[in-house]
C-alpha cells in the first residue's frame, strides 16, 4: 500500500518569482495537508547532498548551484497515495510536456527551473522528509514516517 506522505519543495524560481501562496493554495485545492513546512536556503553542501543521488549525472553541478541560489520551502505532505498523487499534481519535469492544470504546468519556467520537486518514491520520500525536518518535530506534528 503506497504511503501517506511525501516531500515536495517549491524551488528558488518560484519562491523568488512570488508564486510560494498560489502553489501552496494549489497543493491544498489537490487534496493534500500540509503536515510541515519550513522555508531556508540551503547552503552548497546541502544542496549536494541532498541531491547526492545525481551525483554523477552531467546536470549536478548546475542543480546544486540553482538549488542553492535563494530561499526554497520544504513541505511534508500527507494525502492518499502520496507520491504518485503529487506527481500527478506537479506534472512533467519538462512544464511544455506537463499536463493542463499541473503546478508545473501553471508556475515553471523551464525544464531546469520547473518551480516544484517531488519524491520518487515513498523511501525517497521518508528520506527527504527527515533531511529537513527533525524526527522529534514531525512527531509533535503527529507525522510518524516509516523505518
Amino acid at each position: 500500500m503506497a504511503g501517506r506522505f511525501t516531500f515536495a519543495m517549491i524551488k528558488p524560481d518560484a519562491v523568488s518569482g512570488g508564486k510560494t501562496g498560489q502553489i501552496l493554495a494549489h497543493t491544498e485545492a489537490a487534496g493534500f495537508t500540509i503536515r510541515a513546512i519550513r522555508q531556508l536556503r540551503l547552503a552548497r553542501v546541502e544542496a549536494e547532498a541532498f541531491y547526492a543521488v545525481h551525483r554523477e549525472r552531467p546536470f549536478y553541478g548546475e542543480l546544486v548551484e540553482f538549488m542553492s541560489s535563494g530561499p526554497v520551502v520544504a513541505l511534508a505532505l500527507e494525502g492518499d497515495a502520496a507520491v504518485g498523487a503529487w506527481r500527478d499534481a506537479i506534472g512533467a519535469t519538462d512544464p511544455a510536456k506537463a499536463a493542463e492544470g499541473t503546478i508545473r504546468k501553471l508556475y515553471a519556467e523551464s525544464m531546469g527551473k520547473n518551480a516544484v520537486h517531488g519524491s520518487d518514491s515513498d523511501e525517497n520520500a521518508a528520506r527527504e522528509i527527515a533531511f529537513f525536518f527533525p524526527e522529534r518535530e514531525l512527531a509533535s506534528l503527529g507525522v510518524t514516517l516509516p523505518a
